[in-house]
């Protein structure tokens, strides 16, 4: 379809009659979306197929259909994207990823990041160019200004590369963020992300921290109760951001509140049936093994979600707006669900019963990313390929080695897909300039219809710290002028990240009648909250019998950063209001939790510094590589990834017992009961790093058992560097995973060499 040019003239009264039009535009909302019926492919081809025969594997509701933007040899092995303010397309490749069953030079630093470019708007890209190689594994990207930032597998740092001459390749690279230790963890359990948020903040999955961009640096704010998820991070109109978790087979997660106030996920914010998957193809390559998947051959649960989305353009029907979409590579199909607010508690549904957004028979569909693009379409990335678990996970004499071995999986590298979701009879949106253009065009975009224009814009206004738009900014944000909701939000964020949002804008913000602005209101009111401004202070007291349970759950949460005693009575006066609140309870829960981390610092301070260091570095590698299996505490998860670590392994007893574990991983039942997955074994992490994990486990462990326990008692339960090396040492030859029987006949035969 051929795409309308827009001049910026257009552009700038589009969001004066753009609401109106789209309100008219096709809904896929019937009672049977598919054409055909949900069947099983049992004898799906392990064959790589061209890129236009392997559209025809697609199963999608009526009136939608995928178009490739870009496919091999243009790139390879695509893992995330990135759209510059002009619209260029940059593509991270994981080109060392599993190349070979036993990844095989995965640490070299052969990996490129693309830049694509679609020269006659046909909505192909046919011009490429390699703007940055030499990488080792690209897993974050963002574009800032005329930059684009990134950062790399096995390190904290990110880097500003910039095209100086207009060749397509970069040519200029500064840092903006330096770290001098080194990330640990396989590929697939470090960070992603590099979200940059309504609220001007950049989050990241894994690491417990996010960042600010300021004078062209980024600096680093420390969530206290660390980060959420693994591969994939996304936010939605109103700034809640959606985590997920592949290896606890949880598809969303932290969005009822912000990391920075502690992480809270309600048990009910999925419904019932969320968590079960419905693919159209025979999934054998599963982590589990047979013990995961249906009669029909098919998985039944989320095993490798990832790349989630939540759809916020305007070239898809109006049903979309909103929508949350999740990639699961191993089940080869995209999960479209509901997200409904009530009254400040989100919860989740999927679309479609017992059946899937979009999927496909073919075996090397692996899509691994979701995104919002700037035409207003819906864009995956798929990288096209075999095998899509680490070489952790597929050791040789493994239930996934041999399925990958025996149907050729390993065989399928080197390529990979980008494609676009469009909807029959709805033409994709105008190429953005917002580079070339004037701070004052960018203020117009703020109420634009589609999501990736407001973000994009209101980044560059920030990124720039061109003031002079302030005075319509505050127009805007004060609804003096005409105006969306949306637009007045964005407007008051951008406000808020160029250090100009007075206090008479703020005022007028917490007296807003929509809820969205008060809420967004409140938040901004911390700065004063710290500085215990009285009359903030007042205007918030007045809310506290505010008719949104949504306002009043942020206004507990805000008032929690102040020391001030007016403050805590107001959010106790709240509180007490609804007692029985679930949504305000387990708010107050992980406020209480976020003290407790703070206070458990208080506790490290009598430790020794080398103890000390190693309990945090601990603490950052169990939530970011442990807890998704383990739990946050370790107490397990409902869906029996693996052990609680409380009650099966006393840490405390057995010292040397879970040392053997890091070290060589633990396969088979444990106690009695058999779990999803396997322990992979960590013996090619430093004894430090196996000794920091541990330490952190145990610490943790005895903290929340005696609270009141001495620093002498605590720094009993150590394990020390040397420790497991010579435990190390004296398990040398060995190749297997222990079994948990084997390590009851160890622990038997060391007691009776004890009497």
């Amino acid at each position: 379809m051929k795409q309308t040019i827009w001049c910026s003239a257009a552009l700038a009264i589009f969001s004066l009659v753009t609401i109106a039009a789209y309100q008219s535009t096709p809904s896929d909302e019937q009672e049977d979306p598919f054409t055909t019926p949900r069947t099983v492919s049992q004898v799906p081809t392990t064959r790589p197929l061209p890129p236009e025969e392997a559209l025809k594997t697609f199963r999608l509701p009526r009136g939608y259909k995928l178009e490739v933007v870009a496919s091999e040899p243009m790139i390879a092995e695509p893992a995330s994207l990135a759209w510059d303010g002009n619209g260029r397309l940059y593509v991270a490749q994981l080109e060392t990823y599993m190349q070979t069953i036993d990844a095989r030079e995965q640490d070299e630093s052969r990996s490129r990041v693309m830049l694509l470019e679609d020269t006659d708007n046909d909505g192909k890209m046919d011009k490429s160019s390699v703007f940055i190689d030499g990488l080792l594994s690209p897993r974050m990207i963002l574009c800032v200004g005329r930059e684009l930032l990134v950062n790399e597998t096995n390190s904290y740092d990110i880097i500003a590369y910039k095209d100086t001459n207009g060749d397509g390749r970069a040519d200029q690279k500064r840092v903006v963020y330096k770290h001098p230790k080194k990330a640990f963890g396989n590929v697939e359990h470090q960070r992603s992300g590099l979200d940059w948020n309504l609220d001007n903040w950049i989050y990241v999955t894994t690491d417990p921290v996010r960042f600010r961009y300021k004078k062209g640096r980024l600096e680093a704010d420390t969530l206290v109760s660390g980060s959420n998820g693994q591969w994939g991070l996304t936010h939605d109109n109103y700034g809640r951001l959606f985590f997920s978790r592949a290896a606890s087979g949880i598809a969303a997660s932290g969005f009822q509140i912000n990391p920075v106030y502690g992480q809270l996920d309600l048990a009910d914010a999925t419904d019932k049936e969320f968590s079960q998957v419905w693919p159209i193809i025979k999934t054998p390559d599963v982590n589990g093994g047979p013990r995961t998947l249906r009669p029909d051959s098919t998985m039944f649960g989320f095993t490798s979600v990832c790349g989630q989305s939540v759809f916020r353009g305007d070239r898809l029907p109006r049903s979309m707006q909103g929508d949350y979409i999740a990639a699961e590579p191993v089940g080869r199909f995209i999960r479209r669900a509901n997200i409904i607010d009530s009254d400040g508690k989100i919860t989740l549904s999927n679309v479609y019963k017992q059946d899937e957004f979009i999927a496909s028979t073919d075996m090397n569909f692996r899509p691994v990313n979701t995104y919002t693009g700037p035409d207003g379409c819906l864009y995956i990335v798929d990288m096209y390929r075999g095998i899509i678990q680490e070489s952790t996970w597929a050791q040789p004499g493994s239930f996934l080695y041999d399925q990958i071995m025996s149907k050729g999986l390993h065989k399928n590298v080197r390529n990979g897909r980008i494609y676009r979701l469009v909807y029959e009879g709805m033409e994709r949106g105008p190429r953005p300039r917002m580079l070339d253009e004037p701070a004052s065009q960018l203020v117009t975009y703020l109420d634009h219809p589609n999501g990736w224009w407001r973000d994009n814009a209101q980044k560059e206004l920030v990124v720039r710290g061109d003031k002079s738009v302030v005075p319509a900014l505050r127009r805007k944000a004060t609804g003096q002028t005409r105006t969306s909701t949306l637009g007045r939000l964005h407007a008051l964020w951008t406000l808020e990240g160029l250090e100009s949002l007075d206090k008479p804008t703020l005022l007028a913000a917490l007296k807003a009648t929509d809820v969205q602005i008060r809420k967004a209101a409140v938040r901004m009111s911390e700065p004063y909250l710290h500085k215990a401004d009285a009359t903030v202070l007042t205007a918030l007291q007045t809310m506290a019998h505010d008719a949104s349970r949504d306002v009043q759950s942020q206004l507990v949460l805000s008032l929690s950063t102040s020391y001030s005693p007016q403050a805590k009575l107001l959010a106790e006066k709240i509180m007490a209001q609804k007692p029985d609140d679930e949504l305000l309870a387990g708010i107050q829960k992980s406020l209480k939790k976020n003290e407790e981390a703070q206070r458990y610092g208080y506790k490290l301070l009598a430790l020794e510094e080398p103890v000390r260091r190693s309990i945090v570095e601990g603490a950052t590698i169990f939530n970011s590589l442990c807890a998704s299996c383990h739990g946050p505490e370790g107490q397990g998860l409902a869906t029996r990834i693996a052990p609680p670590l409380i009650s099966k392994f006393k840490l405390i007893e057995n010292k040397d017992e879970v040392i053997k574990i890091m070290l060589h991983g633990l396969k088979g039942p444990v106690d009695g009961h058999v779990y999803n997955d396997q322990m992979p074994p960590m013996g090619s992490n430093s004894d430090e790093w196996i000794a920091a994990v541990l330490n952190y486990v145990r610490y943790d462990l005895c903290m929340r058992s005696f609270p009141q326990m001495n620093a002498g008692y605590i720094n009993w339960v150590i394990v020390k560097p040397e420790q497991v090396q010579a435990v190390r040492q004296q398990t040398a030859g060995r190749t297997t995973a222990w079994t948990w029987q084997e390590l009851l006949a160890e622990r038997e035969k060391l007691r009776g060499a004890q009497k």
